[in-house]
């Protein structure tokens, strides 16, 4: 497969809202051992993205500073010392950032093969939510079978991938929403209950259920004290991001008392070992799901690269259900 020397590309002009993002040129880069090149069929969209945008989420050190952190498409080039990839293989990835382009770079162990049957469309969005939602819930959170588990903002991507994987591993899901269609959505999807939160209080609706074990939380500020009320004895609070502001007054006795767990994190500045570890893990637990049609994507909406602003007012909407992405070939 012959590559171009230049390529489009989406750039931050400036911090700003989704109006400084535009389109321009640039090289196509060159994959460095361990590397592959994606030409991109599509990418996802996602709030980091427009967090960066904003200037509040600086990509890490050597990553590129265009936005876009999962892509799908077919192997382009690969670099010294990949082996498990061929040029003209059709995959997903995670990406330090460079998704909104033609062609971005990404470590090899960081690449998952399009599952059977699916379009890249549908695989570009499954990277960077099944990532976060594995690496918090699954293996910092610790869900198991028979849990009940609480994940807010059920009809985003992060929600609806969390409520799928919960499910079909056992645990007993509830979760929040801002109205009956997405309620509906959540419940369609395997959420036992889901709640929503401009008519009823999730803590008195989960209290009764005998409080949640693992809690997925994306709000932060006001829910904070919220999640802790609503946890059960020796429940675990995961925190991914904090779109209510990371502050909050909090008692930590009852955290003692109650063995309660606080954690949390965030995905793009965690090392390429860690990352190529949630792949590996992925690719043996979850993939065979993907394969066989239990667990899918939700889509909401698509862009072309061109209109990544518009991409991005969508993502920041309050209407939006399940993900977004920019069609980028052809």
């Amino acid at each position: 497969m012959s590559t171009p020397e230049r390529m489009r590309v989406i750039e931050i002009s400036e911090p700003g809202g989704p109006e400084v993002l535009r389109l321009a040129e640039r090289a196509v880069p060159e994959p460095g051992a361990g590397e592959i090149l994606i030409q991109v069929a599509f990418a996802g969209v996602n709030r980091p993205d427009a967090l960066q945008r904003a200037g509040a989420y600086a990509p890490p050190k050597g990553a590129s500073d265009l936005p876009g952190l999962e892509a799908a498409g077919l192997v382009a080039a690969i670099g010294p010392g990949v082996s498990e990839w061929q040029v003209g293989d059709a995959v997903c990835a995670l990406l330090p950032g460079g998704g909104y382009a033609d062609y971005a770079l990404c470590p090899a162990a960081h690449a998952l093969p399009v599952p059977e049957g699916m379009e890249l469309r549908e695989a570009a969005c499954l990277p960077e939510t099944f990532f976060t939602v594995w690496s918090n819930v699954f293996m910092r959170g610790g869900l198991k079978a028979g849990e009940r588990f609480l994940v807010h903002g059920g009809s985003s991507g992060i929600g609806t991938k969390a409520i799928q994987l919960a499910a079909v591993f056992g645990a007993r899901v509830f979760t929040t929403a801002g109205n009956k269609e997405k309620c509906d959505v959540c419940t369609s999807l395997g959420a036992e209950r889901a709640i929503n939160y401009n008519d009823e209080d999730f803590v008195e609706v989960v209290k009764a259920e005998g409080g949640m074990d693992v809690i997925l939380d994306m709000v932060g500020g006001p829910y904070i004290p919220r999640n802790i009320r609503a946890l059960a004895d020796d429940g675990r609070m995961v925190h991914i991001a904090f779109l209510g502001g990371p502050k909050a007054e909090l008692n930590f006795a009852q955290i003692m008392a109650r063995r309660l767990t606080v954690t949390g994190s965030t995905l793009r500045p965690q090392s390429n070992i860690a990352k190529a570890r949630i792949a590996a893990e992925l690719r043996e637990k979850v993939w065979p799901l993907l394969d066989t049609g239990r667990i899918a994507p939700v889509m909401d909406s698509e862009f072309p690269l061109a209109q990544a602003a518009a991409a991005h007012e969508r993502v920041e909407s309050p209407g939006h259900i399940g993900k977004i992405v920019l069609k980028v070939a052809g």
